[in-house]
């Protein structure tokens, strides 16, 4: 299986909205996700979505380490298909993201802590799952760009963007964005 080409900002494929997957089972739909994943391993993210390798189409992959998910237990590769996310509640935190689309840069995005999965496996099973912290973050990120949202484009602080080096050599620590009527001061 061939390692796909990733395109990166500013082409027009990740500004568009990918069309949904009519046949999720179909065996050109189970090439595209055995192509994607293993672009991603040789990549080395977290997630990878249709549109970044030139396929407009609802579908992505991802995968979480047990170093990110906070409870020592991997996320293993999983295929969502027509995903829908909804926010559960409305805590918002920031956190750093990159973006195989946007290479050598990283920045802090304000996202939901919560969200609610529905979508299809790559088996065309209906998936449905609650998910929290840094597994809803790339969830929300690989959906994003479903709709043609790069997370530059959801950044509300421009001083917390930068290259990857620079960002870790420097660090600056990410604010509370909760509610002001929630801040203790």
């Amino acid at each position: 299986m061939p390692i796909l080409k990733i395109a990166r900002m500013g082409h027009p494929i990740l500004l568009q909205h990918a069309a949904e997957v009519v046949e999720p089972d179909g065996p050109e739909i189970a090439a595209l996700i055995q192509n994607m994943a293993e672009t991603l391993e040789d990549a080395g993210g977290v997630g990878l979505a249709a549109p970044q390798v030139f396929t407009a189409l609802r579908l992505f992959i991802y995968e979480v380490p047990a170093s990110r998910t906070g409870d020592a237990v991997a996320v293993p590769l999983t295929t969502v298909i027509n995903p829908v996310v909804t926010a559960l509640d409305d805590e918002i935190e920031l956190g750093w993201e990159g973006c195989l689309s946007i290479p050598g840069l990283r920045a802090a995005v304000p996202r939901h802590r919560n969200i609610r999965l529905t979508g299809f496996d790559a088996g065309g099973k209906p998936i449905d799952k609650t998910l929290s912290g840094f597994e809803a973050r790339v969830v929300q990120h690989e959906t994003d760009h479903l709709n043609g949202v790069l997370y530059p484009m959801r950044m509300s602080d421009f001083r917390y963007f930068g290259f990857n080096e620079e960002t870790m050599r420097y660090p600056l620590p990410l604010p509370d964005i909760r509610p002001e009527s929630e801040t203790r001061l």
